[in-house]
């Protein structure tokens, strides 16, 4: 069955090289190096990352350590299946670490870490970043106010959106009352690839695979083409765009580019 990925980061998104599936996201490796190289940027060599166990998250905090290493960084790992967010905050300050990364879902235990390092007095330079995208929600600033604010995350969003993504994009607004998330225009370039292969290829399964590295689709954020990335396993849109940016502190509801790849 041929298979189109909109979202999906893993670099290891199949156990084996495969001609049937291709992918819209970019690798996590390519996404959290730009992330390493803004904290770099930003002065950090010390970070935290308060982490759950999983292979996404594990995996993140592996590309970090590779990224920072070698420039002099530090990752100080923080098992939050055996800490709370006062624990947190304790080993922050122990560590002496000057950025904490939330590798945790949302809004639990996200939301509680947050609210307890921006009450902590110790802890009122460290940097809170959340590189797996959770402060781009509404539900992010809804439960966090002025505390969501300043957190850097990734955002898969060009400077400038195509004509296409332009539309796009004041459709949503109309549609939803607020700024469309970065998912929902990966969500679009999705459905625009895959009627594309349809118009030009037909419903056979085979032939849609065979298609992947033929197709050339105008997407909401750039030309979508795939190709082959040394060590990843699908077809591939190299081109994905890559942001770190937060929320503005003096004005939540927008977003600042702080960084990109």
């Amino acid at each position: 069955m041929p298979y189109l990925c909109s979202s999906a980061v893993l670099d290891a998104l199949t156990e084996q090289p495969t001609e049937w599936v291709a992918r819209l996201s970019s690798p996590q490796s390519r996404g959290w190096q730009i992330y390493a190289d803004f904290l770099l940027g930003a002065g950090h060599r010390r970070i935290a990352v308060a982490a759950q166990p999983s292979v996404y998250w594990a995996t993140g905090t592996r590309i970090l350590w590779d990224c920072l290493a070698p420039r002099g960084g530090t990752v100080i790992e923080l098992d939050m299946s055996t800490l709370d967010p006062a624990d947190v905050c304790d080993e922050l300050v122990d560590h002496r670490a000057t950025a904490l990364l939330l590798l945790v879902g949302h809004p639990d235990p996200a939301v509680p870490i947050v609210e307890s390092v921006r009450r902590d007095q110790r802890l009122a330079e460290i940097m809170i970043g959340a590189p797996a995208g959770q402060p781009e929600f509404t539900e992010w600033a809804t439960l966090l106010g002025d505390d969501g604010a300043g957190v850097p995350f990734l955002r898969y969003l060009p400077e400038r959106l195509t004509p296409l993504g332009a539309q796009v994009d004041k459709a949503l607004r109309e549609r939803l009352g607020e700024a469309p998330s970065f998912v929902a225009f990966e969500g679009y370039d999705t459905v625009a690839v895959l009627a594309e292969v349809l118009r030009s290829h037909g419903a056979d399964r085979a032939r849609t695979a065979e298609s992947w590295p033929r197709l050339a689709v105008e997407g909401t954020r750039g030309q979508i083409q795939f190709s082959r990335t040394p060590g990843i396993s699908v077809w591939q849109w190299a081109g994905t765009p890559v942001q770190v940016v937060d929320r503005d502190p003096a004005e939540p509801d927008r977003f600042r580019i702080l960084h990109a790849g």
